[in-house]
């Protein structure tokens, strides 16, 4: 069944309006932006067809426009339009999370670098430069490795934080296996990270390690 053959009160565009976005089912959501569907498969199959073949939201959010390519009825427009709505769920929460301390909204950063690392399927090391009010100046991708490590060089790291005139850090990195659990080498590093960074007065407030689904904080497990 396509979208015009349902009552004026089931499709989504006008379940949203009335009952807001939250009453929508996930193909439903999705295609609101789809919009059209493509031969023999109408838009809300082809929402379905989608989801079910990226693993839900988290995979098609995750998984970047190149990861979209070998769908049947996601053409190029579509992946953009796709990509640009991750990109403004990660400026928004950038813009957020430059105005409060970030103590104050750790699940946003969570998300946040959920949103850069989380579907990458090679391991990075990043930092979040924070301000003295601990506000996001600025997250760099420092260091890419392959799918199981990469090398971090505790001088490139203080030397950024010294050129971002940071106050404080936020250590992250991914683990392309989607496991988040912390290594006995995750635990050297940050030692050795902040040992360095005391050195310029950069305090470190946390290690984040980004799997899939899920982040864990080295500060919540006592290991800082």
């Amino acid at each position: 069944m396509s979208i015009k053959d349902l009552p004026a009160a089931a499709r989504p565009r006008e379940k949203l309006l009335q009952h807001g976005a939250a009453s929508l089912a996930d193909a439903e959501l999705l295609a609101l932006l789809l919009r059209t569907g493509v031969r023999g498969q109408g838009v809300l199959q082809l929402a379905d067809d989608v989801l079910a073949r990226t693993g839900g939201y988290a995979g098609l959010l995750h998984g970047g426009a190149d990861a979209l390519k070998g769908i049947k009825g996601l053409g190029p427009a579509k992946r953009a339009e796709l990509a640009a709505v991750v990109e403004m769920a990660r400026r928004a929460l950038a813009q957020r999370l430059a105005h409060t301390p970030v103590f104050e909204s750790p699940q946003q950063v969570n998300d946040y670098l959920q949103l850069h690392l989380g579907h990458l399927p090679h391991e990075v090391f990043a930092v979040l430069f924070l301000d003295s009010q601990h506000r996001l100046i600025s997250l760099d991708t420092l260091f890419t490795g392959t799918v199981s490590q990469t090398s971090v060089y505790p001088r490139e790291v203080v030397k950024r934080a010294l050129a971002r005139n940071a106050a404080a850090v936020i250590l992250a990195h991914n683990h392309p296996s989607g496991v988040a659990e912390p290594s006995r080498a995750d635990e050297h590093l940050t030692q050795a990270l902040k040992n360095a960074l005391a050195l310029v007065d950069v305090r470190v407030l946390d290690h984040l390690v980004v799997g899939c689904g899920l982040v864990v904080s080295f500060a919540e497990r006592g290991l800082l």
